[in-house]
């Protein structure tokens, strides 16, 4: 099939990308690389079968010929660049998600929406399966992707119901791996920068509020399912296996084997107190379960950082190292 990936060059986006391509699919990427890196898909520039649009898709979103499916990923994802970026999370949420629904009414393909979890909020029901409506603040500073997220979805649903699209939402849990930005702002990556530089590794509040863990791997094999099921959603996509922050950054200080002490800092507002999805549906829908081991992947993803490090690659997203591979219609676009 022909897939569009809006966030493409994302953490997530590119590897679904890799995973397309390695499928025989091709691939139109689109991304405006505010929040990601045009490094995370450099190595897939060479591939006949991969274009790549730089583009703002609360501006429009047209792609010449068919596309079979859409997989719609674009958004600020972090606290700290949807903290940084709120009106720009809160337009992607919504304007972006609109264009690329109205792509996948043009071209009579299949829609995925990648949905969070923190559609959820600071829950009160725990595990939070699908059916749980969440416990959320409107107005709180997460907001702006919390609720951006919650009106893709009733977006999405609503074209699926009015407009017959065969449109679907997961909801996608803590998810890691390599190619997580060093400066992310999210526990795995900031434990792993602090302790790989000897700096104290800074853990919100008591550090007794705890996360899923589920290698990016994993989730990838979810939605490359999910675009395939006929069941609309949504469908949470995460680890069941529940662990504390303060074990998190015990667990990543003995893997880097680091000096760093363990520095308590205070929460932010409307940190959720505990996360970890019920994925039952995921089971019987789509025959899935998370199966990379959580220490496996933490190494690879550690791996990855001395990798990046030892290159000297900056935190900062790199926007246009991709200059001399972009396509005629990212450059034409340019030049005007």
């Amino acid at each position: 099939m022909r897939a569009v990936v809006t966030g493409g060059a994302g953490f997530i986006g590119s590897h679904l990308c890799e995973r397309l391509l390695a499928a025989d699919h091709s691939v139109q990427c689109v991304d405006n690389l505010v929040t990601s890196s045009a490094e995370s898909i450099a190595h897939l520039m060479g591939n006949p079968r991969f274009q790549f649009d730089r583009r703002d898709i609360t501006g429009a979103l047209s792609v010449p010929g068919p596309v079979d499916a859409v997989f719609h990923l674009a958004s600020p994802a972090s606290p700290a660049d949807y903290l940084r970026l709120p009106l720009e999370t809160l337009r992607v949420g919504s304007t972006g998600t609109w264009h690329a629904l109205d792509l996948a009414v043009a071209k009579g393909a299949r829609f995925l929406m990648t949905s969070t979890s923190e559609s959820y909020g600071d829950p009160q029901v725990h595990p939070q399966p699908e059916s749980y409506w969440g416990h959320v603040n409107p107005v709180g500073p997460r907001s702006v992707y919390d609720e951006a997220k919650r009106f893709g979805e009733a977006l999405t649903m609503a074209y699926r119901r009015e407009r017959g699209v065969d449109a679907k939402v997961v909801r996608i849990f803590n998810t890691f791996g390599p190619r997580m930005r060093p400066d992310d702002g999210r526990a795995i990556p900031t434990f792993i920068r602090q302790a790989l530089q000897g700096e104290p590794i800074t853990v919100t509040g008591d550090g007794s509020q705890t996360r899923s863990l589920c290698y990016v791997d994993d989730i990838v094999d979810g939605l490359m399912r999910m675009i395939e099921s006929s069941h609309g959603g949504p469908v949470n996509l995460g680890n069941p296996h529940e662990i504390t922050m303060l074990e998190l950054a015990q667990w990543i200080s003995k893997l880097t084997e680091s000096p760093s002490e363990i520095v308590l800092i205070p929460r932010p507002q409307d940190d959720p107190e505990k996360r970890r999805p019920s994925i039952t549906l995921a089971r019987e829908l789509l025959d899935w379960n998370p199966t990379t081991p959580v220490e496996h992947g933490l190494r690879e993803t550690i791996g990855d950082f001395r990798r990046r490090a030892a290159f000297g690659e900056a935190a900062e997203p790199k926007r246009d190292r991709l200059d001399p591979g972009l396509n005629a219609a990212t450059r034409s676009r340019r030049a005007r």
